[in-house]
């Protein structure tokens, strides 16, 4: 899906955000339809909240892979669990132990690394693409939150039908695609739909940090995918920023684990 956005550069960024979402809406509506999911839900402001978070977090996204290699957009968006345990930390309560404050240490390093030695990645690129991560983050924590009052698929409905109409709002500034690029126009949906189903049921049968190597993998595919579709290559030092950045990924679920260890422990020993 994000090799498809790439591919769509010169498009208007909520001109992409329009054909992600409609191209997942069109299978996921009828499908509540016909099962009676809930279309409005009982949380409608939260609902609507993490839509217009996710569409930010969206937007600058495909904004970004527009002007820095696919690897390092994607890389650096993988902060957004960073973002979203602090988040967390300060309005659901969770606790953060310290092996955790050391991996976001580890990551943020690696963002450095990876500014400091790659010339492609300017501040606004920078910017951009850390506004997209503490808004993930937010969205993991709307998502939590609705997570045991709302169905799933609500919840990506109601995404899915904010993107549109706010792509909409932006008509004015679409442009005709290529004939060359209406494969990733009708596939960036497509594609998209078949990662996020998959990624919620694989995260209802199992836990997180079992996932996390996987999702993580997901940097490997980026790196091949920039190298052969889009010529893109790194030198050494953004390299070992990419690896810091995922490094510090995997210590925050090491950390995580330990914490969920000790928690039963205390409550078996009370």
């Amino acid at each position: 899906m994000n090799a498809m956005a790439k591919d769509l550069s010169g498009l208007h960024p909520m001109q992409i955000v329009f054909f992600r979402a409609l191209g997942t809406f069109v299978f996921i509506f009828p499908y509540m339809l016909y099962h009676r999911v809930p279309i409005v839900g009982n949380h409608v402001g939260v609902l609507i909240a993490r839509a217009l978070v996710g569409i930010v977090s969206l937007a600058t996204f495909f904004i970004c892979l527009q002007r820095i290699p696919l690897a390092s957009a994607v890389s650096i968006r993988y902060l957004g669990p960073v973002f979203g345990a602090v988040l967390a930390f300060y309005f659901l309560r969770e606790r953060i132990n310290n092996w955790q404050w050391f991996s976001f240490l580890v990551s943020f390093s690696g963002v450095i690394v990876i500014k400091g030695f790659d010339l492609r990645i300017d501040y606004v690129s920078l910017a951009l693409i850390m506004t997209s991560a503490v808004f993930l983050g937010t969205v993991f924590v709307l998502i939590r939150y609705l997570s045991t009052r709302e169905h799933y698929l609500t919840i990506i409905n109601y995404f899915m039908v904010c993107c549109m109409l706010l792509g909409l709002c932006f008509v004015s500034s679409w442009s005709m695609p290529a004939p060359e690029q209406w494969p990733s126009v009708i596939g960036i949906g497509v594609f998209g739909l078949i990662g996020q189903v998959f990624m919620t049921k694989a995260y209802q049968i199992t836990e997180a940090s079992v996932l996390a190597p996987f999702k993580y993998a997901g940097l490997i595919y980026a790196l091949l995918i920039g190298y052969f579709f889009f010529g893109e290559t790194f030198t050494l030092m953004p390299m070992i920023g990419i690896v810091m950045i995922v490094a510090g990924m995997l210590l925050n679920i090491y950390g995580k684990r330990l914490q969920t260890k000790s928690d039963v422990q205390q409550e078996a020993s009370t």
